[in-house]
């Protein structure tokens, strides 16, 4: 029989981390219940984390103008599971809309990201601790009831919960940075997150950090293990290192000390322009958690994450990925030597001498997974593998490497965010754990990575090499469904059909004055959005992918973006979508503001326009009635609302018993116009007869979709 946890221990302590779960096993019953436990385990140590803010601006104000306030991250990652399962067709209703739509997005500093307070009306804490039980609940009883056969694998119903987990426990690490961001007196100093005792209060009591030798030879990057990963991890890159050297230890506060007192952050010399324009903009001149005046050294303190102490010069060291390097070229500098971040492969190959993984420690290795303390510790502490210490755990280590896809890599379909996004160059991964990495972060496979400027629970060990990273350059698009669609909407015409986004806005804009606002829900890549702004004074561009909403942006951004079509078999041919051929240039650009969001559940700020697009989007809604039932109050009286759509009815995006049309009903046949009729027969009125609108999808350079949508206009009723 399985048995639920009850939330949380009642003796103080935190719950156990627990390291993940394998995907194999003996028994599905077995396995039913490690998932539950896993599951408990991680919502309620999430929990204790938020108890660590003892006031209430601590939930509300920004830590960082870049992230969304607390109270956004105490939620979101419950609406996350509800989010995925209602995706994914576990489940067929909502537990609160209005918080699962104001609590969806906001993991990276996007250019499309809505960080704008204004747009938020935040939950009271209260709700959402009550929230968060109804969340606990409703996984509970999916997790016992799911269909589960092992192993569990990608399209399995556990993935998607497994899923849930992990995400809970990446922003279980991220959170603790932001709380440890927030003033001193808005959190409390909990003695179940212990900070580490041990520490040498004078700098020339540390150890000298040394070069140790590292035999170099093939390194193959990409998961192998049996444990949940994303979607990165998996494929292949092989990678042939040359012999390198590399710092016993991570940098201490006192050796990167050594940079800060020489006038480091001063001298333009060690810094990026990059680096630098950070520099300047933040007016660093020491460490973010370093508090005090580097002048006097003794009476300096390290901010930790619910108090300061007097700075453990033994500690590794915590900067950005910015400052990291410019430390490194400091370092060359004064040792003539070329001093450098390990790439992914270098660091790969230290890990190699760490025997074993997390699933499999009988004791961990290192300062990571909770199992030690809430808190760095001394560099010198734990050894691992032939002289190195902390290879595994204490913070996290900036490496070179931009993440990208490896060789094979494909996105998964229920969180295809995850990755992409942040294959932009401008992401640097980061190795090896922090104290509280656990679950998937704490596992050899786990690729992170985050913007040069941001702050983790991170810091640098150092090599010596001449390996360098191949630049992060794919100038083409290749993802297959995402180059469709830029054809589909920036490609040339096919059989004379005129292109199907630009028709769409035109005959919009003929039921519309000039000026006002306009929405395009399931805008895609942005095309008919960009038409729409030659007459609307602002355009919300919304759609559910956020792969079609970053190259969007993207292609703002440039004016121009390029990807490859299927010519034959492997044989591809490259693309160029550029603005100023069709037209379109930074004045359009400018009116149209691009959001990821689901049609089913807008944000209260959709409101108020003039015109509504809807284009190709109720036969591939979950609840098509619901959208139409909705979407009229988001309208102004005397708005349009244009739909077009094939009526290609499938059970894939749609239950059977929510399509519109398509039906007999007592032996009738039901048509989608007449369903159309009837559901929006209350707030609108027909504005012209329906017509059919012809477009053209290239599959390769033989083969073509052509398909007839039918276009229907529907105004308010004053």
């Amino acid at each position: 029989m399985l048995t639920a946890e009850a939330p949380g221990p009642a003796d103080g302590r935190l719950p156990p981390a627990t390291r993940t779960i394998l995907l194999q096993g003996d028994s599905a019953l077995a396995k039913r219940q490690e998932i539950l436990n896993y599951f408990h385990r991680t919502f309620d140590l999430y929990e204790r984390l938020f108890d660590c803010i003892s006031d209430e601006r601590g939930f509300y104000a920004k830590a960082i103008p870049l992230r969304h306030p607390l109270i956004f991250y105490f939620g979101h990652t419950a609406a996350f599971f509800i989010n995925k399962l209602l995706a994914d067709g576990q489940i067929s209703e909502r537990i609160d809309a209005a918080i699962e739509a104001q609590v969806a997005i906001g993991v990276d500093e996007m250019s499309w990201d809505d960080l704008d307070d204004r747009n938020y009306v935040w939950p009271t804490i209260a709700a959402l601790r009550a929230y968060r039980a109804e969340v606990r609940e409703r996984v509970s009883r999916q997790i016992l009831s799911m269909p589960l056969s092992l192993p569990i694998r990608w399209d399995s119903p556990a993935w998607v919960i497994l899923m849930g987990i992990e995400h809970e426990r990446i922003h279980l690490e991220t959170s603790s940075v932001l709380i440890r961001q927030l003033p001193l007196e808005w959190v409390r100093d909990d003695p179940s997150w212990p900070a580490c005792d041990r520490a040498r209060q004078q700098v020339s009591s540390v150890p000298a950090n040394r070069l140790l030798p590292v035999s170099g030879g093939e390194v193959v990057l990409g998961k192998r293990d049996a444990t949940y990963g994303w979607d990165n991890e998996y494929g292949e890159r092989r990678v042939t290192l040359a012999p390198f050297e590399a710092s016993a230890m991570l940098v201490s506060n006192a050796e990167y000390f050594t940079f800060a007192a020489a006038d480091g952050y001063l001298d333009r010399r060690w810094w990026s322009d990059e680096g630098w324009a950070w520099r300047t903009f933040a007016g660093a001149t020491r460490p973010t958690f370093w508090v005090g005046d580097i002048e006097e050294p003794g009476s300096l303190k390290l901010r930790l994450m619910t108090r300061e102490v007097s700075m453990p010069w033994d500690w590794p060291v915590e900067v950005n990925a910015l400052e990291a390097q410019a430390f490194c070229r400091w370092k060359s500098s004064i040792t003539g030597r070329s001093v450098q971040l390990p790439s992914e492969a270098e660091w790969a190959a230290l890990r190699n001498r760490v025997a074993g993984d997390q699933p499999d420690w009988e004791t961990e290795p290192g300062n990571i997974n909770l199992s030690r303390w809430a808190s760095s510790c001394p560099v010198d502490m734990f050894a691992q593998g032939d002289g190195f210490f902390d290879i595994v755990g204490n913070v996290w280590q900036w490496t070179s490497t931009p993440i990208s896809g490896l060789g094979g890599f494909a996105v998964h379909p229920r969180y295809d965010d995850f990755s992409t996004p942040t294959f932009d160059g401008k992401h640097d991964l980061i190795k090896g754990g922090s104290w509280i990495s656990t679950g998937n972060l704490a596992l050899a496979s786990a690729r992170y990575a985050f913007r040069r400027h941001f702050f983790q629970h991170a810091g640098l060990r150092y090599v010596v090499s001449s390996y360098k990273e191949p630049a992060l350059e794919n100038p083409y698009e290749t993802d297959e469904q995402v180059c469709q669609y830029l054809d589909f909407h920036y490609g040339d015409e096919h059989f004379g059909v005129p292109n199907f986004p630009r028709a769409l806005s035109e005959i919009a804009m003929d039921f519309c004055p000039e000026g006002g606002r306009a929405l395009d829900i399931g805008c895609a890549v942005g095309r008919a959005s960009l038409e729409l702004a030659r007459r609307f004074t602002h355009v919300d561009a919304v759609d559910f992918s956020a792969r079609f909403i970053d190259v969007a942006q993207q292609l703002v951004a440039r004016e121009s973006y390029r990807y490859t079509l299927p010519l034959e078999g492997e044989l591809v041919d490259y693309h160029e979508a550029r603005l100023s051929r069709l037209g379109l240039g930074a004045d359009e650009a400018s009116r149209v503001h691009f959001s990821q969001g689901d049609a089913l559940n807008l944000k209260p700020k959709y409101t108020g326009y003039d015109l509504i697009l809807a284009a190709n989007l109720i036969d591939r809604l979950r609840e098509p009635a619901q959208f139409l039932a909705e979407i009229g109050r988001r309208i102004k009286p005397g708005g349009v609302l244009v739909l077009t759509s094939p009526y290609t009815w499938l059970e894939s995006f749609t239950p059977r018993a929510n399509w519109l049309g398509g039906v007999r009903e007592n032996g009738e046949a039901v048509t989608t116009y007449r369903a159309l009729q009837l559901a929006l027969a209350d707030c609108f009125e027909e504005a012209a007869p329906p017509r059919d609108v012809p477009f053209v999808i290239r599959e390769t350079a033989r083969k073509h979709q052509h398909t007839l949508a039918q276009l229907t206009v529907w105004r308010r009723r004053a």
